[in-house]
């Protein structure tokens, strides 16, 4: 078999010595191959699954405890703290010398002078001046958008190993909603739409896709009740690594270190019935179903996920616990931002070259009850295969962790992880554990 047989056979090129070089196929030959190319590419799960040194792969993924912003174990940590603490478990989870890695890049989205905390904090944690940072916002996705990043500097050859992080707190900068708009911007109503407050777009899913407070705050209590049951189970240890944080006494203001290691913002004892009692948050808008109960916290955290070559981490003798395969983004309207997993999704499984079939476990935010429900109704996702994680604000490189983790546990192959994005996008990423 010559080398263009085998290429129009299987979609690549064998070249020992004794076939056809690519330097004797003639002009037109070449041509007709290059037009071919992209019919012949390889897809679907068992493409997916051959294993190339190129790879981007996943040799560490874990994340803070998530505390409830004000109230909970990191109401007192600055962002900077809490990103030196995410450095530093890096640093000895990673089991690779520091200055190996390449690249950092740091996703979050309220952080005021973020660039500053970013790069500092990694000096402090130990990186070497010789390793570079970078800050990223796309809102909810942005610690997945950190990944991305990295995953695609890797893939184009500009570095072999990089470090994603995902950081938010909510304490230190709460959420004020957009800022004022220019006239020249706000004429535009989709523009106007962009400023909006989180609660309303939930509220315009609800009325739109006809969502009932009845089916929020019965999705809502099932999520808590997994979570709990999660939790008990310690099914949240492998990926949670416990954070030094001070606290200060709420009575004399002294600081103290404390270790926090669990989530706090699971509701124990959830249910339906009591989520129904619950006022609703957004009374001013829609059909008033969105409440503190079936709506995401706010919340403190941080998440990293090393990336690296699948020949590096073979050359380094570290376990390859995923490969990364594809992120995707989508626009949609601002108004009904939550719903942006309907198009991220099978974007990126049209990409992967897989089908909702081939996946094993499909993790979505739960921004808001209203659009997680909606999202799983319109791909018809099958229930057993759609992760219902606790309500808590936390995505990105945070859903990376927890998805590999409990993929894993599962003994699954493909994890697809989404999100809804403020001022109306979607993301979505597809990961192939090993």
């Amino acid at each position: 078999m010559t080398s263009l047989d085998h290429f129009l056979i299987t979609g690549r090129f064998s070249l020992p010595s004794s076939s056809l070089l690519l330097s004797n196929i003639d002009a037109r030959t070449m041509e007709r191959v290059k037009q071919l190319a992209g019919h012949f590419r390889p897809t679907g799960l068992a493409a997916l699954e051959r294993k190339n040194p190129d790879d981007v792969v996943v040799t560490m993924a874990i994340r803070s405890p998530l505390c409830k912003a004000r109230k909970g174990g990191f109401r007192d940590a600055r962002t900077d703290e809490l990103l030196l603490e995410m450095y530093k478990h890096s640093i000895a989870q990673s089991k690779i010398d520091p200055k190996l890695v390449g690249d950092i890049c740091v996703g979050t989205v309220l952080t005021s002078d973020a660039m500053y905390a970013a790069r500092s904090a990694a000096l402090a944690a130990g990186f070497p001046e010789t390793t570079p940072v970078q800050v990223v916002n796309r809102f909810c996705s942005s610690g997945l958008m950190a990944v991305s990043t990295i995953a695609n500097q890797i893939r184009s050859g500009a570095i072999e190993v990089g470090l994603a992080v995902g950081v938010e707190s909510m304490s230190e900068n709460p959420d004020k909603g957009g800022p004022e708009q220019s006239e020249l911007i706000s004429c535009n109503p989709a523009s106007r739409d962009c400023k909006e407050r989180m609660g309303w777009t939930s509220e315009n899913v609800a009325v739109e896709f006809n969502v009932t407070r009845e089916e929020q705050d019965a999705f809502a209590a099932e999520s808590f009740q997994k979570a709990e049951r999660a939790q008990n189970l310690g099914y949240f240890k492998d990926e949670i690594v416990p954070f030094a944080v001070f606290q200060k006494d709420p009575k004399t203001g002294e600081k103290r270190q404390v270790i926090v290691t669990e989530d706090d913002g699971i509701r124990h004892g959830t249910t339906k019935e009591g989520l129904g009692k619950i006022r609703p948050a957004f009374p001013q808008w829609g059909n008033s179903t969105t409440t503190g109960g079936n709506a995401s916290q706010i919340t403190d955290g941080a998440a990293a996920v090393l990336l690296m070559t699948r020949r590096k981490a073979e050359e380094l003798g570290l376990t390859i616990l995923a490969k990364y395969v594809i992120t995707t983004v989508a626009g949609l309207a601002p108004r009904i931002m939550g719903i942006g997993p309907i198009y991220a999704i099978p974007k990126a499984l049209s990409l992967a070259g897989i089908t909702i079939d081939d996946v094993d476990l499909f993790e979505i935010n739960e921004a808001f009850a209203s659009q997680c429900v909606y999202c799983i109704k319109a791909l018809k996702l099958p229930v057993e295969k759609t992760y219902l994680s606790p309500l808590l604000r936390a995505t990105g490189a945070r859903q990376v962790a927890t998805g590999l983790n409990e993929l894993h546990r599962r003994k699954g192959k493909v994890l697809v992880t989404s999100m809804c994005i403020g001022t109306g996008m979607g993301a979505a990423a597809v990961f192939l554990r090993e």
